[in-house]
Parts: C-alpha cells; structure tokens; sequence
C-alpha cells in the first residue's frame, strides 16, 4: 500500500478509536521528528512516551509535558489513569452519566405503583408527580424508554 494511503488509513482509524490527536504540531520531542515509528497523530502514544519521558528519563514534568504538546493538569491525568488502570486508562472514555441516573430504585417503584394504581395516567401526569414527591426532573424520553423495558420484561 503507497505511504500515502497508509497514513489516510490510519488516520481514519485513529480518528475511530478516539484517539487521534487534535494538535500533532504541538508535539516537539524529537523522537517525533525523526521516524515512522513515533506518530505524533496518534495520542496514546504520545502521553504513553510524556510519561515515561518524566518517569524512566527523570525529566521534569513541565518539560516533558510541553515537549508532548500537553499541559501539567493532563500529564497528572494520564498518570494517574495508568496508576489506576494501567495503560487502557490513557484510552479515552465516553463522557458523561452513562445510564438513567436519576431513576433510583425508590422512583422506580414508585413509577410502577402508579401505573398499577391507574393504568391510563399519561408520562406528563407521571413526570408531574414524580417531580412532586421526589423534587426531581425526569426527562419525558427517559420516562418512556424506561417504562417500554418495563413492558418487555413483562412479556
């Protein structure tokens, strides 16, 4: 496969994975100067080389940090992520709650005594009470997808 090709495949791929990185510029360290090897495109391994640049080298850590293109705070980020995940934690991570957070247990049952006790009770008229006695504001899709589970389970 031409260079070219090689480079747009793994750039897609980079971009894919998550890890492709936003500002490969900025990367001044010259072992990303030099070789095939060290792509400064490709993030992980950027703050993977940051670290062991600080760790094994004993660079300090603003130098280390600015010749990766990062700052201190991201540097004691990716330290702390390997320190308690080992590499996979320099991959990064969706962001945000992942899952129905507000939906506890005691909403939720409370949810289903509701519709128990009156079956026609429209979401708005749910959300309206649930935001009455817990104080908390369910999204009206929230609602929905959680009850359409409720009825799957049941079949």
């Amino acid at each position: 496969m031409p260079p070219s090709r090689r480079n747009a495949a793994k750039i897609q791929t980079l971009r894919q994975q998550g890890v492709l990185n936003a500002h490969p510029e900025s990367v001044t360290d010259p072992l990303f100067q030099t070789g095939d090897f060290f792509d400064p495109r490709d993030f992980l391994q950027v703050k993977y080389e940051m670290l062991r640049r600080a760790e094994v080298d004993k660079a300090p850590v603003t130098e280390a940090a600015a010749a990766f293109g990062l700052s201190r705070p991201a540097f004691y980020q990716a330290q702390h992520a390997v320190a308690q995940q080992g590499l996979a934690g320099l991959i990064p991570r969706k962001r945000g709650p992942h899952g129905a957070h507000k939906l506890t247990p005691a909403l939720l049952k409370f949810v289903l005594q509701q519709r128990a006790a009156s079956p026609s009770l429209t979401i708005a008229e749910l959300i309206t009470r649930i935001q009455q006695q817990f104080g908390v504001a369910v999204h009206r899709r929230t609602l929905e997808r959680h009850l359409a589970r409720q009825e799957k389970k049941r079949r």
